[in-house]
């Protein structure tokens, strides 16, 4: 069981960040919401992310960058439910994590919020697949 959550997972392609905006679903669970679509992607991983938290809500960029990194290590805690999923079905997913909140919340309730819209994620998947 491999948790980690190197650059491979990380989604640089602005043509593909773009086709997420604008022809992309999209999935909210409280403090977050996820834009996402199959894509092809140059690697390896089931999916590539980026995470991101608003200059507008979060002025200091140290409050931005900590909101970032608690997103992201609530993500590899709990990638192995869409990532297997998405194995299974032979996808690539392109996903943009934007967090919605006004506040920071703490990281066991950010862990559980990330599972939940996973399950969303895997759910609206299975809806349009079948």
């Amino acid at each position: 069981m491999d948790q980690s959550f190197g650059k491979s997972y990380k989604l640089c392609n602005k043509k593909q960040i773009d086709s997420l905006f604008e022809t992309g679903s999209t999935q909210k669970q409280y403090p977050l919401l996820a834009k996402y679509q199959p894509l092809e992607l140059n690697s390896k991983e089931a999916f590539q992310m980026v995470i991101a938290a608003p200059k507008r809500t979060f002025r200091s960029a140290v409050k931005r960058n900590r909101i970032k990194r608690i997103c992201k290590e609530a993500v590899r805690k709990n990638k192995h439910a869409l990532e297997n999923h998405l194995n299974e079905q032979r996808l690539q997913l392109g996903i943009f994590l934007l967090y919605t909140g006004k506040e920071e919340m703490d990281v066991s309730g950010l862990e559980q919020k990330v599972t939940s819209l996973f399950q969303k994620i895997i759910q609206d998947l299975n809806a349009k697949s079948a």
